[in-house]
């Protein structure tokens, strides 16, 4: 693991540093990637957006638990990332799959200067940043992802107004998803959406993922 001294700071973090299989999981994107981990290696701590205790696993934890939702989201069409703060999921959502529009949404705006700097560095353009809550997004989208932002039963009444006709909530949990599922049978039922259904994805480091899909009937 190499060190990392952060922007402003004498001391010298450690960093995870990616493994083979991480590399191959990103493919084409890693530099993309590798360069985020890099900013907020240097940045991250300074800017309030991770912790220096998170750093010796930055990659397991937070890039590669980012890029579990991946694989379930749609061949094309739009996806709104709520809460984005440091970027988990939506920045790596951006770079393993340039071919979605991607808008991150958040309110704080140190968060949303963070997340304006790595896209204009990282030259992201199928991104869109908005200094919003939720509740005052108007646009819908094809998938709305979540990542430490609320309980499923919050995290359904702030997201399912954005979701489009055969939209999905793809949310990022942990042990408590089976728990969080069950306490939100009923407010997913008011909200006229699908049951919802538990992915486990295994992520590269033997990190077990959750990803639970709450989904909009077509019709």
């Amino acid at each position: 693991m190499p060190g990392h001294e952060p922007e402003g700071s004498g001391e010298v973090l450690v960093v995870e540093e990616p493994s083979e299989e991480m590399r191959a999981l990103f493919g084409v994107a890693f530099s993309g990637a590798e360069h985020f981990a890099h900013m907020l290696a240097e940045q991250g701590e300074l800017r309030g957006l991770v912790g220096p205790r998170e750093m010796p696993r930055l990659w397991t934890r937070h890039i590669v638990n980012s890029a579990a939702v991946v694989p379930f989201l749609p061949g094309r069409g739009t996806v709104a990332d709520v809460g984005s703060g440091a970027g988990f999921p939506g920045i790596v959502v951006a770079l393993m799959r340039p071919d979605l529009d991607v808008t991150l949404i958040e309110t704080m705006e140190r968060r949303v200067e963070w997340l304006s700097d790595v896209v204009c560095e990282l030259d992201l353009d199928n991104v869109e940043i908005l200094r919003a809550r939720a509740e005052e997004v108007r646009e819908r989208y094809n998938v709305v992802t979540a990542r430490a932002v609320a309980n499923l039963s919050r995290l359904v009444r702030l997201t399912a107004p954005l979701l489009r006709q055969g939209g999905s909530l793809l949310a990022l949990k942990g042990a408590k998803a089976e728990a969080e599922v069950e306490d939100a049978r009923g407010v997913i039922k008011k909200a006229k959406l699908e049951p919802a259904v538990i992915h486990e994805v295994i992520t590269p480091g033997d990190e077990l993922t959750k990803i639970v899909e709450v989904r909009r009937p077509k019709r």
